[in-house]
C-alpha cells in the first residue's frame, strides 16, 4: 500500500523559506513513479491545489504562489519536494502530499478522497 510521509513545515516569518519533503513508500515509482501534488488547507477553507509534477517533470502552481515556490522530484529517493520562498502569511496551512487518482493530474480544489494522502505538515508564517 502506497504511503506518503511530509516533513519540513514549521513556523517562519514573513518573507522567509521553507522547503517541504515528502516520502513515498510502497513501490510507488516503478519506472518514473505518479504525477505528486502537494496541497493545503487552511482552517475554514478548501483544499487547494500548490503544485503539481508528472513523472517528466511538467509542473503546474496555483497563481497565488508562482514566482515563489518550486516543486521538484528525486525518483531514485522516491521524493517529492517544495521549496517556499518569499512566504507570506496567507501561506500559513496544512500542506499535503499527494498522489492523484488514476487518470486524474490534479484539481484546483479537492476533496480527502482524492487519491491518496500524507498525513499533512503545519506550515505557519507569523512574525
Amino acid at each position: 500500500q502506497v504511503q506518503l510521509v511530509e516533513s519540513g513545515g514549521g513556523l517562519v516569518q514573513p518573507g522567509g523559506s521553507l522547503t517541504l519533503s515528502c516520502a513515498a513508500s510502497g513501490s510507488t515509482f516503478s519506472g518514473y513513479g505518479p504525477v505528486l501534488g502537494w496541497y493545503r488547507q487552511a482552517p475554514g477553507n478548501q483544499r487547494e491545489l500548490v503544485a503539481v509534477i508528472t513523472p517528466g517533470g511538467n509542473t503546474n502552481y496555483a497563481d497565488s504562489v508562482k514566482g515563489r515556490f518550486t516543486i521538484s522530484r528525486d525518483n531514485d529517493k522516491e521524493t517529492v519536494y517544495l521549496q517556499m520562498n518569499s512566504l507570506r502569511p496567507e501561506d500559513t496551512a496544512v500542506y499535503y502530499c499527494n498522489i492523484p487518482p488514476p487518470g486524474r493530474w490534479y484539481g484546483d480544489y479537492v476533496s480527502q478522497d482524492f487519491g491518496t494522502w500524507g498525513q499533512g505538515t503545519q506550515v505557519t508564517v507569523s512574525s
